[in-house]
């Protein structure tokens, strides 16, 4: 009789064969009835799996984070069944769960989904969701006979994906009518919600063009994307969230704003940066710049290219050459575009021999680097080509690594508490693809722990993604909408050093290997910005707007005083505009709204006579008269 672990260490016995249904109903008929699906052993499965002795079982719920997981990918199968349908000739590819819904990708020759049709799947979906079919498990206990079968149907992706993995023991997933008569079935290894009638609430979203396997020279296929949620209202709450996000996307608020651009004559993904984004940028460069300095890091400049040998010592040519731009030869020397600064930092640390009493050095680069994306992989500023990174590296002693990690991880809450961003930490272990050995894989995982803790920082464990060279802590911030972004990044690395034969003289007059910290806090510039154009719907912080006020002069007669109070701000470091233009108050109100500009001074006889000022804030509105110094006291605050 299987023991079964239970999450708050109590344990059931159940007779042999016993599912996690049977489990459910032992404990209790609301658990039962309110169940999803089972985590056994960490790991996701279906409510009916059968359970072995010393399992450890979660029984999942609709309260459970990880019951979307079985929704979304049930969901996405009855879109590919609803697609079958519709469109007889249709092949399946792919369909995946992903953040916040699903994916199906289709081979449907001589027709274009768009839009428009994705209503009449969606209704097709409802009839198959209606008709209460019962998703199953099957084995497939012939793969090559089924491979065959699948060629016959004209299946060929699903019999390619079978051929890759024919020897794990593949099952795939049937639809069942009421008379256990398969409806449909697809290749899959699950879990799965046990009826169609549990999915409430859905909607597709959207159809893009996608490639089988990623890859340009294979077939062209078409993706539908959609979501589905256990209620109504939480699929009102998304589509809403869904609709403010396309508000706030970033390549919609620059062509309003003017704020960047990319060129077919210079080459897709290289940005070109507008007046009101570069004064953005260099604000946030002198930031960096300046809380770098009092933070004990020396600032480096290094080139843009460099000879292939150098990526060749340092290991990028071996793991790292489809993503590298490469340059004609030059002298006869073979030269490339960097894909990232880790090298330069290398040589110039190693151009001298250093002491442990110089120990830790810390060299920083805003340095722009090229890598190559796909072209369909381009977006906005958020995946380019070319982008400027906030690099820098610490090579320190073993026994500084604590510290000089503790003294990253203030940094970075320096820095996003700036933006007033909220984060999480994740603490990435060794992969099983790895260089050094167990003792020095110990040494860095304990002491980013050790880091954390001392931080008090609370942090998830995502064992076994660590990068082959080290272990790392990825911060991953918050926006307005709660979206997640690939924050900070900081990387214990054992390859460059070893690989650079890195130096110094220790205590004892011997030579020893630095440990090197890699380290980036907005990571890309061009991401970072995205983020904050999107976090902040285009309405920046004070302090990194172009133009902080805004006076609007109602007629000619007070265009005088405006000049006066342009230069009082001026003077006080306020970035001023005036608008002189003959339109009415109305319209230049309006303008500067859209403009996003914080504050705006309307200026009329009332003001001129009493040499005030009539202050409006972008999002609170009309905050009344006052003085200017008035006025320059709740910049203060600010």
């Amino acid at each position: 009789m299987p023991n079964i672990i239970l999450p708050d260490g109590s344990s059931k016995q159940l007779e042999a064969g016993s599912t996690g249904e049977d489990l459910a109903r032992q404990i209790s008929p609301r658990l039962l009835k309110e169940a999803i699906g089972l985590k056994i052993n960490s790991q996701l499965s279906d409510l009916k799996t059968v359970l072995q002795d010393g399992d450890q079982v979660q029984i999942i719920t609709i309260k459970d984070s990880d019951s979307l997981e079985f929704l979304r990918h049930s969901t996405a199968h009855i879109l590919a069944v609803a697609v079958q349908r519709v469109y007889p000739e249709a092949k399946i590819a792919i369909g995946p769960t992903i953040q916040d819904g699903f994916y199906y990708d289709f081979y449907i020759p001589n027709t274009s989904l768009s839009p428009e049709d994705l209503p009449k799947i969606e209704a097709e979906m409802q009839n198959i969701i209606n008709a209460g079919l019962e998703f199953k498990r099957i084995s497939i206990e012939n793969p090559e006979a089924q491979i065959k079968e699948f060629l016959e149907y004209g299946e060929k992706f699903k019999a390619e994906l079978l051929e890759g993995f024919k020897k794990d023991n593949p099952t795939q997933y049937g639809l069942f009518d009421e008379k256990n008569n398969l409806i449909w079935s697809d290749l899959c290894r699950g879990p799965h919600i046990a009826n169609t009638k549990q999915i409430k609430a859905f909607k597709l979203l959207s159809v893009s063009s996608a490639y089988w396997r990623a890859d340009e020279n294979n077939e062209s296929l078409q993706r539908v994307y959609g979501t589905s949620w256990w209620s109504k209202t939480d699929l009102e709450t998304y589509l809403q969230r869904i609709e403010e996000a396309e508000k706030r996307d970033h390549r919609k608020l620059s062509r309003q704003h003017e704020l960047f651009s990319t060129h077919e004559q210079a080459g897709p993904g290289l940005i070109f940066w507008h007046p009101k984004l570069a004064f953005l940028r260099a604000r946030i460069e002198e930031f960096w710049r300046s809380l770098h300095e009092d933070n004990g890091y020396e600032l480096v400049f290094t080139p843009h290219i460099a000879r292939r040998e150098l990526w060749q010592t340092s290991g990028h040519t071996e793991f790292y050459m489809d993503n590298m731009f490469q340059m004609k030869p030059i002298d006869e020397q073979e030269y490339l575009l960097k894909p990232m600064n880790c090298p330069f930092h290398v040589l110039i640390f190693d151009s001298t021999r250093h002491s442990y009493r110089e120990l830790p050095i810390r060299l920083a680069e805003m340095g722009t680097v090229y890598r190559f994306e796909r072209s369909g992989a381009l977006h906005g500023l958020a995946r380019v080509r070319g982008f400027t990174q906030d690099d820098a590296h610490v090579f320190c002693t073993p026994s500084q690594l604590v510290e000089e990690v503790c003294k990253i991880i203030k940094l970075i809450d320096i820095m996003y508490s700036r933006f007033g961003l909220k984060y999480s930490a994740e603490l990435s272990t060794r992969p099983a693809e790895r260089i050094g050995d167990d003792s020095i894989w110990d040494m860095a995982e304990d002491a980013l722990r050790q880091a954390l803790e001392q931080s008090n920082l609370k942090y998830e464990l995502n064992e076994g993604d660590g990068a082959f060279y080290g272990p790392k802590i990825d911060f991953k911030l918050q926006d307005a909408l709660g979206r997640a972004w690939q924050g900070a990044t900081i990387q214990v690395d054992f390859n460059l050093p070893m690989r650079f034969d890195l130096k110094f003289t220790n205590a004892e007059g011997q030579l020893e290997k630095p440990v090197m910290l890699h380290r980036a806090i907005f990571g890309s510039l061009e991401r970072f910005t995205a983020l904050l154009i999107e976090n902040y719907a285009g309405a920046f912080p004070f302090w990194l707007c172009q133009k902080q006020v805004a006076i609007l002069p109602i007629a000619d007669r007070h265009n005088e005083y405006c000049e006066s109070l342009v230069e009082v701000l001026r003077k006080a470091k306020v970035r001023t505009t005036i608008d002189t233009r003959s339109e009415k108050i109305g319209s230049k109100i309006r303008d500067a709204q859209l403009e996003q500009i914080p504050y705006m001074f309307v200026i009329g006889d009332k003001e001129l006579e009493n040499q005030q000022i009539t202050v409006r804030e972008r999002r609170k509105g009309d905050l009344g008269t006052m003085t200017l110094d008035q006025f320059m006291s709740k910049l203060e605050e600010i």
